[in-house]
């Protein structure tokens, strides 16, 4: 099954990065977490950040201001095989809290301060799942529902009427490959089936700048 971006919400690329190169500059997760928040890694950003094969995959949708915002590794293996409930991704990563109008629910996460922003401003961005380890059928990939990035935010009431429109899908993936979303898509994770290692490096990009004095944490 393909997927079209600006249709579905989802696009896939194959086999666009070394993964063991990523992996050489990156700290294992720790394993009462189900991913950690990615700050200060040396190396990380001439990997994700501007003229690099990621940065130009989101640049087929943002425009040259495009910039990772947040960084997360998420590290599925038998110790932690978590599962996710279907939900939006609704905050981003600030430098510091600053009260601006539309900006809400603020909160701490591994340090890091996120609050809530305007949903334009969601709908604006871009995520990349950059698949560090093979992703099968049995080790609990991504499931989307496509075209979900359309309906706006969503209650939460309200989302398994927008799974029985759109549908759902599995997003799987090679070592290498990467998934691009609309920020704002409507996804979930089962449990993987045969646990082992699944390693993902979720990256968020936006071209935006925020109001006021707030300003992205940045990676």
């Amino acid at each position: 099954m393909s997927f079209s971006f600006e249709q579905d919400g989802a696009e896939f690329y194959n086999n666009q990065i070394d993964a063991s190169d990523f992996l050489s500059i990156l700290r294992p997760v720790p394993s009462e977490r189900a991913g950690a928040r990615l700050k200060g890694i040396v190396g990380l950003s001439e990997r994700i950040g501007v003229n690099s094969r990621p940065w130009e995959i989101v640049r087929k949708h943002l425009d040259a201001n495009a910039q990772p915002v947040r960084a997360i590794l998420f590290d599925k293996n038998v110790e932690t095989n978590w599962s996710l409930d279907w939900h939006q991704d609704r905050t981003i990563a600030v430098a510091k809290r600053k009260e601006v109008s539309g900006f809400k629910n603020w909160t701490i996460k591994q340090g890091i301060q996120h609050v809530e922003p305007p949903f334009e401003l969601l709908a604006d961005m871009v995520t990349l799942r950059i698949h560090l380890d093979d992703v099968g059928p049995d080790s609990a990939p991504l499931r989307i529902a496509p075209g979900s990035h359309k309906l706006g935010w969503l209650a939460e009431d309200d989302y398994a009427s927008a799974i029985v429109q759109c549908g759902e899908a599995e997003c799987l993936a090679k070592s290498g490959d990467i998934w691009s979303y609309s920020t704002p898509i409507l996804h979930a994770s089962k449990s993987a089936a045969r646990p082992q290692r699944r390693r993902v490096l979720q990256v968020d990009y936006s071209s935006s700048s925020l109001p006021a004095e707030l300003q992205w944490a940045g990676i």
